[in-house]
């Protein structure tokens, strides 16, 4: 499909205005940094609040998306998440087009209706399940850094002991499920076709995800792949979006690939930029302490006009260096992780409820939080729940994470709008990290 191939008019085209994303204040203009930040950060502050509207709801940005992996998220009811203050939901569609089938949501009438959540939602494109997953890595790809190009790894790497269970060609992807073994096939098309069924409000288009030990080569190789990709899967959204007649407008997010390397993640940016995508997602390979550089390297070439989601953060250093390098929304299951661990989070860092000393401590997970759990419960009840392996233990302090990580995000959009958002990052972190 060419770049500049506008969906067919009275179609797609009328659905699409259903999905809209409006730019509210820009950091670098109430926040105005000084050359000392400027040259600190790498370039100058791209961060700004906003507003994408979806058929469901809107979401201010920036805004944190909370995980609901298999149309839930762990342990929390839906209820629960939408009091807490998350404006959208992410699900993922590899998990779901394996378990229950897509088809089972398209006959409940989407995701939303299936799991009883009323906003905004989105789902992934599977690519970095696929990818993950299949080559044995289960929950995250090896992501250990890499000093230059002669030191990564082979480009068909495993994890040690595992059997590679993903295979790539021009069309797409076989790969084996994690759950039975049955061998699966996705393409583009297939992609959107199960994202379409699971009828999230924004998708992801058909990627191929690789890592920091790739070789530099075939990182171009694959880029120019995922370019294809994405060109199909403007083709077959398009399709789908004027055949499934009735259904509300699902925007469509390109993905950005390149790993470490500017030229790759500029160029992407340019490609996919060009394209009649609705927003864009950041992902692929980041190195932490590169992090906002390549989110601001992808910002500075995407379109100002449309929405950009970073795929898997939560960590509040990550949160401010995306935020204010451009980056709208982001998602990332650490929150509700840790808290099946008994990790909670609190302003002056994460800490681990399963201490003894915890014990007798008949405060809440957090002074002064809002949320249900802090309002309810103490950490001594809790603390006796995750050891006598009670799963209401997960429940509450997996409210508390999601309500920290939201709320910290919230206040950082305010901090923008007021002008306050570098004194509101120093104290903030300066606390946690302290």
């Amino acid at each position: 499909m060419p770049a500049n191939t506008e969906p067919a008019a009275g179609g797609a085209a009328a659905l699409q205005s259903e999905f809209s994303f409006r730019v509210g204040k820009r950091l670098s203009e109430t926040c105005p940094p000084t050359a000392e930040q400027v040259t600190a950060n790498g370039g100058e502050f791209l961060g700004r609040t906003g507003t994408i509207t979806t058929p469901h709801g809107e979401i201010k940005t920036p805004a944190f998306i909370a995980v609901g992996t298999k149309a839930t998220v762990k342990s929390v009811l839906p209820e629960a998440i939408a009091e807490l203050g998350a404006q959208a939901v992410l699900a993922n569609a590899y998990h779901l087009y394996l378990q229950p089938g897509a088809g089972i949501l398209d006959e409940a009438g989407g995701l939303g209706a299936f799991m009883n959540w009323a906003g905004p939602t989105f789902t992934d494109s599977g690519g970095f399940q696929v990818m993950s997953l299949g080559s044995g890595f289960k929950k995250v790809i090896d992501m250990k850094t890499v000093a230059a190009a002669e030191h990564a790894g082979p480009d068909d790497a495993v994890a040690p002991g595992k059997e590679r269970l993903a295979h790539v060609d021009e069309e797409g992807v076989w790969f084996k499920s994690h759950l039975n073994g049955d061998r699966h096939r996705f393409s583009p098309e297939i992609s959107m076709n199960v994202q379409h069924q699971i009828g999230a409000d924004i998708m992801f288009a058909f990627d191929e995800l690789t890592t920091l030990l790739n070789s530099r080569g075939y990182q171009e190789e694959s880029l120019e792949r995922t370019r294809r990709w994405a060109e199909r899967c403007i083709t077959e959204h398009v399709r789908l979006t004027n055949e499934r007649v009735g259904k509300p407008y699902q925007a469509l997010f390109g993905v950005i690939q390149g790993a470490q390397y500017e030229d790759l993640r500029r160029k992407a940016c340019r490609d996919l930029g060009a394209m009649n995508f609705d927003g864009f997602g950041i992902g692929g390979a980041l190195e932490k302490e590169n992090l906002g550089t390549i989110v601001r390297w992808c910002n500075e070439e995407l379109p100002e006009n449309k929405p950009r989601h970073l795929l898997g953060i939560s960590e509040p250093d990550d949160i401010f260096t995306a935020i204010e390098n451009g980056a709208d929304t982001f998602d990332c299951v650490s929150p509700t992780r840790v808290a099946r661990n008994s990790a909670f989070y609190t302003p002056t860092g994460r800490y681990n409820l399963s201490g003894a000393k915890y014990k007798r401590d008949f405060g809440p997970l957090q002074e002064g939080c809002d949320c249900y759990a802090c309002a309810n419960y103490s950490r001594a009840y809790i603390h006796h729940l995750f050891k006598a392996k009670e799963m209401v233990s997960a429940t509450l302090i997996s409210i508390h994470n999601e309500r920290f990580v939201v709320k910290l995000v919230d206040d950082a959009r305010l901090a923008i709008d007021a002008g306050n958002f570098f004194e509101f990052k120093a104290e903030t972190l300066g606390r946690y990290y302290s």
